[in-house]
């Protein structure tokens, strides 16, 4: 049986650009440019989830348009895109959809192409990829809700100059446990240590990813497929996934406590 497309809908004629604009060079080597952001990189952002985590403001207000400062999170999402050099940007978008078409519209007033992904059903982070023509030899996927002062262009350049199938943006986080933790010995019980609240260092994905084309060949088609899923069967496929590290800002406006911190410590 075959599963029907999501529809992907664009305001007025936005999607009118040459095709050829869109093809990337496979070998980053055998062109220099391919490494370089420009007009004809494509970028998806993820926008479609349900924001649980910041209820109960998301129940009529979609995650991505909770505001920082005086402006909604997805436009710094999209303004640090066009300050990188994309211009053709596909919204991924589900829950309360119509609202963010309704604020971004075709992506003219802020110097970008925009089209919409639009989500029957969720299907997860790396999903709606598999409904989105035309991406190019490589491209961008970004989280909706997240800040950074990532460097896009060197990222892009690491992932092109490096032919990987996927580069992930780290960051290092610490997470702190509340406990005073007891090392023992399995058998026996000999304690052999003890640590008071101990603090615990994590590199955890920042939610900025660039792909290779040949990722899509590992996303089923109208199915829900998470980012972890694309890394296990990229790694079981022997495909090389690389780590980008960055130790400047980031905050998951999913989570409050980097929601709070993005209004106070963020805005000018």
């Amino acid at each position: 049986m075959s599963v029907p497309k999501p529809a992907l809908r664009t305001p007025h004629s936005a999607l009118r650009t040459p095709h050829s604009a869109l093809r990337t060079p496979q070998s980053p080597i055998r062109n220099p440019q391919s490494a370089i952001l420009n007009p004809g990189t494509r970028a998806v952002v993820l926008a479609g989830g349900k924001g649980t985590r910041l209820l109960p403001y998301t129940t009529v207000l979609p995650k991505p348009l909770m505001p920082v400062g005086d402006r909604p999170v997805l436009e710094h999402v999209l303004t640090s895109l066009r300050g990188a050099g994309v211009r053709r940007v596909t919204i991924s978008v589900g829950h309360l959809s119509e609202l963010i078409q309704a604020f971004f519209g075709d992506g003219s007033k802020l110097g970008l192409t925009i089209d919409y992904a639009i989500e029957d059903r969720p299907l997860n982070t790396i999903g709606p990829l598999a409904f989105i023509e035309n991406l190019g030899e490589n491209f961008l996927v970004l989280n909706g809700d997240i800040l950074t002062d990532l460097d896009l262009r060197a990222f892009w350049a690491a992932h092109c100059r490096q032919n990987v199938a996927l580069t992930v943006a780290t960051f290092r986080r610490e997470v702190r446990i509340d406990f005073g933790v007891i090392r023992f010995e399995e058998s026996g019980g000999k304690v052999r240590g003890f640590d008071e609240k101990p603090v615990l260092p994590y590199d955890v994905s920042m939610g900025i990813y660039a792909l290779s084309r040949r990722c899509l060949d590992f996303i089923p088609p109208g199915e829900p497929f998470g980012f972890d899923q694309l890394v296990l069967a990229l790694l079981a496929a022997h495909e090389p996934v690389q780590a980008f590290p960055h130790k400047g800002k980031w905050l998951d406006l999913g989570r409050p406590e980097d929601y709070a911190l993005a209004n106070t410590e963020w805005v000018p």
